[in-house]
């Protein structure tokens, strides 16, 4: 039950029969909110209605709402409706309506929320994707921890969604990898390999490939020319690096459902090649010479004729180059041919997670995947912001098992995988984020997950103390369900109960707008208003959730918590979060 979607299907009602035939209100209407007002003392929802269509109906704000208003006069769940300022229209309602609210909640249970905005259309999430060359980073677990949230949140609201990394296993990085771990190979077998050699990689975490590699091989390989032994090790490595990787993301319960190999697209026949026959055929590629880019002059420029994909007929600020100099394939003729895949495959909805250097590549993605689709496919493309890592607000050092870089692995190990996905969500992706150590270890309201987790900790004892206190009265999941909630009516209670209200809104609207941290956000705010609400019931005897002398009252406050807590937890498994019933 959303109180929000309920009276904007009314208002868009009203405003069709004030206006009947009017071919100008229909794109109107999809711009008319119905949202929370700013200041909760001039009613429970509000409208811009009136301001939306009265200018391009050639008509006055406050008339429109005046119109509004006595359309309204006969809704028996509005206690009252009134215009404000230039034409916003304010809406009280009558408290049944909220009542049945908690009454929905209580019969929905983890179903209460769920918008099917999706409809079944099939999305592809991809996030990650990180080259196969080490452990996972911290650089890497913003992506990972907002992807993976996004792809929860799209799947509560009905999309269908495919979890997907594209593994980049093809290129002169995973030769290098492989270099790296056949010099790990050497060592194994007790050669001093000295220092690592400058290119190639240095952590330590190369060691038990080469144990492997050791155990497998003995020393067969050594002496071997790098072109007998290379796509050898290479096979070897990359499989323990994506072992690897899986491991990393587990400790977050991270999974995915498809590791797209980068390596199936090259070749004779591959879908590089496939994909270049296609845009040749569509006069989407030609032969041409591109402007030099910005801060390099003529001089420094080679200005030479390549293979150019038509990227500005389709919204890019260049045309794009698809083979190098040396005949190769460029990364953005392997990203072409990859959406292109996803598009054969059926994903017309297409998200992709990249990181803070990465914004350069919208642009050319989103012609991309207009061009492969004949425009029937879209993209959006998520920029995840750099990670600060700090101990009490002094940048931490490196790790010295990755070499240079602090990993996935021991930020999880340290606070925990509710307390890295929770501070990570608690920020919009494209904000950069301090992510300080002492603070989210710190049991105080200074530390979000701390206090939302806690929220729902304090939900669950409240439910053991009725227990405790009235012991014969039933509160099973089934009582809950028949509660009679007329008696919830004072201000602190509908308060709190209008806040429980936005959840349905809050999902909608974060799906939309592929935005998670807005979850992480409004579960911040509910649990402040029931942390806030159980104070008032500490000074107030009378609004306390559990009175023994009154067994009516206190199962109706239970409903509420049950409320409260039911959309915590829903929220917070949205958001990958465990939500405990104590904390210790």
């Amino acid at each position: 039950m959303d109180v929000f979607d309920i009276f904007s299907g009314r208002v868009a009602d009203a405003l069709t029969k004030l206006y009947p035939g009017d071919d100008r209100l229909a794109p109107l209407l999809e711009k008319v909110v119905v949202e929370p007002p700013r200041d909760s003392a001039h009613g429970d929802l509000s409208t811009n209605a009136a301001m939306v269509v009265a200018k391009p109906l050639g008509m006055n704000p406050r008339e429109v709402a005046a119109a509004i208003v006595a359309a309204f006069e006969t809704d028996t769940d509005v206690a009252s409706v009134e215009i404000a300022g230039p034409g916003f229209i304010n809406f009280r309602l009558h408290n049944d309506i909220w009542h049945k609210m908690l009454s929905t909640i209580a019969t929905e249970g983890v179903n209460f929320g769920r918008a099917d905005i999706g409809r079944g259309t099939k999305v592809n999430v991809e996030y990650v994707s990180a080259n196969p060359t080490g452990p996972m980073h911290v650089g890497h677990t913003r992506g990972a921890v907002y992807g993976d949230a996004l792809a929860s949140l799209m799947e509560y609201c009905g999309f269908d969604v495919t979890r997907e990394y594209y593994l980049n296993d093809a290129g002169g990085q995973v030769d290098v990898l492989a270099r790296s771990a056949f010099l790990r190979y050497r060592e194994a077998l007790g050669e001093d390999i000295g220092a690592i050699p400058t290119g190639l990689y240095p952590g330590d975490y190369l060691v038990p490939v080469g144990k492997a590699l050791a155990t497998e091989f003995g020393d067969s390989l050594l002496g071997k020319p790098e072109t007998e032994w290379l796509e050898t090790v290479k096979t070897r490595v990359l499989a323990a690096m994506l072992d690897l990787i899986k491991a990393d993301l587990a400790k977050l319960n991270i999974t995915h459902e498809v590791f797209f190999s980068e390596k199936t697209l090259h070749g004779q026949g591959g879908q590089i090649e496939l994909t270049l026959e296609w845009l040749r055929e569509e006069g989407l590629v030609y032969q041409g010479t591109l402007e030099p880019p910005k801060g390099k002059t003529i001089e420094d420029w080679e200005d030479r004729e390549q293979t150019l994909f038509r990227a500005t007929d389709f919204g890019d600020d260049t045309d794009r180059a698809l083979v190098k100099s040396d005949g190769a394939y460029t990364y953005f003729a392997s990203d072409i041919a990859y959406h292109r895949d996803k598009f054969l495959r059926g994903f017309n909805e297409q998200v992709i997670v990249l990181g803070a250097d990465h914004a350069g590549y919208i642009k050319r993605l989103q012609a991309a995947v207009k061009a492969i689709s004949g425009g029937q496919a879209q993209i959006d493309v998520r920029i995840c912001q750099l990670v600060r890592l700090l101990r009490n607000g002094e940048p931490v050092k490196m790790s010295k098992r990755s070499g240079d870089l602090v990993t996935l692995a021991d930020v999880v190990d340290e606070v925990g995988s509710d307390a890295v996905r929770f501070m990570l969500l608690f920020r919009r992706n494209d904000a950069a984020l301090d992510f300080d150590f002492a603070l989210v270890k710190e049991q105080t309201r200074d530390n979000p997950v701390f206090y939302v987790q806690y929220a729902h900790a304090r939900a669950c004892s409240i439910f053991r103390n009725a227990e405790r206190d009235i012991p014969d009265l039933d509160i099973s999941e089934t009582a809950l369900q028949g509660v009679d909630f007329s008696e919830i009516n004072s201000p602190e209670e509908l308060e709190l109960i209008r806040l429980i209200g936005q959840w349905p809104r809050i999902v909608a609207a974060a799906a939309k707008a592929h935005e998670p941290h807005r979850v992480a956000f409004y579960l911040h705010d509910l649990a402040g208003g029931f942390h806030a609400f159980w104070a008032k019931g500490k000074e107030n005897v009378d609004l306390r959730f559990v009175n023994a002398d009154n067994s009516t009252i206190t199962l109706a406050r239970l409903g509420l918590v049950n409320a409260v807590r039911q959309v915590l937890r829903s929220g917070l498994a949205m958001l990958g979060v465990t939500a405990p019933d104590e904390l210790s």
